[in-house]
């Protein structure tokens, strides 16, 4: 199978649309670097299957794929009412408790004490996806009083979203726990966590994990934009959720929180992934609409490390052909002109480190002889990224022994993960990354190539040596 030159890459979610090997392996095909497992729709036993499914596909095609589970995270929500709706009247009063019984025009049961004794006067509180507004007017004893600002019918167990309100709860349920444990026996590479509201919440999920898959941060809460820069210190990746984010927050504001965010992870030099409704038209559709073009477009030109399809390759009609439309767009904005001074422009200063210095040193570098490709070996996946940040022209193959290095590594812009043997010294070092390099298409025989490097090898985060190197066929 030929190496994709594309350096953004594809998320894919599977679901029913997409449950069978058939259909897995072509959208591998078709260009979806990584597959997401949503935890909100598969039990343990639909995980396992797909996982395993997906490691088939792997092995087939020889090429890593990167898998991510996706925890639910809490679901906020209403209890009931005797008639099973109520129709709220702007102006109005009406009163959230704790009081289990059905509700009706003037009340319902809010099973969450820990949002109750969180709210505060002057709080929103966002129901079904915000078509329905409460402003709290007080709460205490376990009590709110809100009133209508944005009327309409609230019904049975419908969710509730808090713009205004730290909740002093983690982001993991129970729920969470077990499907957590579940995944980690699993074959899997990067956890992605809901609900993250402070960094804590971060902490606390990677202490489980202890090194056994990767932690990414989904940023849908405005308590998370706030306290954005403390939870990518201590994530390995973001997510940028925009389908949560804009109910929490105006709608207009979720394109510059997009872009802000990008920057922060691209300047950090992890992982940033850019999700939800990207080509929503095509749940139903075979083609999406311009505007859905133009916005998976603009993540690419931001230098986005990834691209997420949920629903559209999940349950939609035309799973194969969002993952190839998808494709085609990010292939043809990378060839656009514009597309390198565009991704330059934005590039950040290298840190004052010996791994940054070398990583900018080799972008210069092959900028300055014109080379097609960079090697970079390692073995915690730590070089493929800090080259990845400085985003160069050239393509980068990242060489590891370690199989889910190269895994984890699938999510990230430009790189070719390639698992192989460790260099024994510094000659076979060069020779076989001349080698991959020619096999994988990226280097023509008589070419210059760059590779990067730490010596002693095996050892983590100790780039230190840089050479030029020839490929002889």
């Amino acid at each position: 199978m030929q190496s994709r030159r594309r350096r953004v890459k594809i998320v894919a979610t599977l679901g029913p649309a997409s449950a069978d090997r058939k259909t897995i392996a072509a959208l591998f095909a078709a260009g979806a670097d990584v597959f997401r497992i949503n935890m909100s729709h598969a039990s343990h036993d639909v995980m396992r299957e797909r996982v395993a499914t997906i490691r088939d596909v792997e092995e087939e095609t020889g090429r890593p794929i990167g898998i991510l589970v996706d925890l639910q995270g809490p679901k906020l929500r209403l209890g009931t009412f005797a008639s099973g709706a109520a129709d709220l009247q702007r102006g109005e009063a009406f009163i959230l408790d704790g009081d289990p019984t059905p509700g009706g025009q003037a009340r319902v049961y809010l099973p969450h004490p820990e949002i109750l004794n969180s709210l505060a006067k002057g709080h929103r509180i966002l129901i079904d996806d915000g078509k329905v507004m409460l402003r709290v007017a007080a709460a205490e004893g376990g009590r709110a009083l809100t009133v209508v600002e944005v009327p309409g019918r609230v019904s049975n167990k419908k969710g509730v979203s808090l713009p205004d309100t730290t909740i002093p709860t983690s982001a993991m349920t129970d729920k969470d726990h077990t499907d957590l444990a579940a995944a980690l026996e699993e074959d899997i590479d990067w956890i992605a966590l809901s609900f993250v509201q402070r960094p804590e919440d971060i902490v606390e999920v990677k202490e489980i994990v202890n090194g056994r898959a990767l932690v990414m941060a989904k940023i849908e809460k405005p308590q998370a934009v706030q306290r954005i820069e403390e939870i990518m210190a201590v994530a390995d990746a973001l997510m940028v959720a925009r389908g949560d984010l804009g109910v929490e927050m105006p709608l207009e504001q979720v394109p510059g929180i997009q872009k802000t965010l990008t920057r922060l992870a691209r300047r950090l030099g992890k992982p940033v992934v850019v999700a939800t409704q990207m080509l929503e038209s095509m749940i139903s559709s075979p083609v999406p609409t311009r505007a859905e073009v133009s916005d998976v477009a603009t993540a690419v030109f931001e230098g986005a490390d990834a691209v997420m399809l949920s629903a559209e390759s999940a349950s939609g009609q035309y799973p194969h052909e969002a993952v190839a439309t998808m494709n085609r767009i990010a292939e043809a904005v990378e060839s656009e002109k514009i597309y390198p001074s565009v991704i330059e422009a934005q590039r950040a200063a290298p840190e004052a480190t010996g791994a940054d210095a070398i990583a900018e040193a080799t972008r210069h570098v092959a900028e300055t002889l014109d080379l097609k490709v960079i090697c970079a070996w390692t073995s915690s996946g730590s070089t493929g990224l800090r080259i990845a940040r400085q985003r160069p022209r050239s393509s980068i193959l990242a060489l590891t022994p370690i199989e889910s290095v190269a895994r984890r590594l699938a999510v990230v812009w430009g790189v070719h993960p390639i698992v192989t043997d460790d260099a024994r010294d510094e000659r076979d070092m060069a020779d076989r990354a001349c080698r991959h390099a020619y096999i994988e298409g990226f280097a023509g025989e008589g070419e210059r190539i760059i590779v990067v490097a730490g010596v002693p090898f095996g050892t983590s985060g100790a780039t230190n040596n840089l050479r030029i190197a020839t490929v002889e066929a």
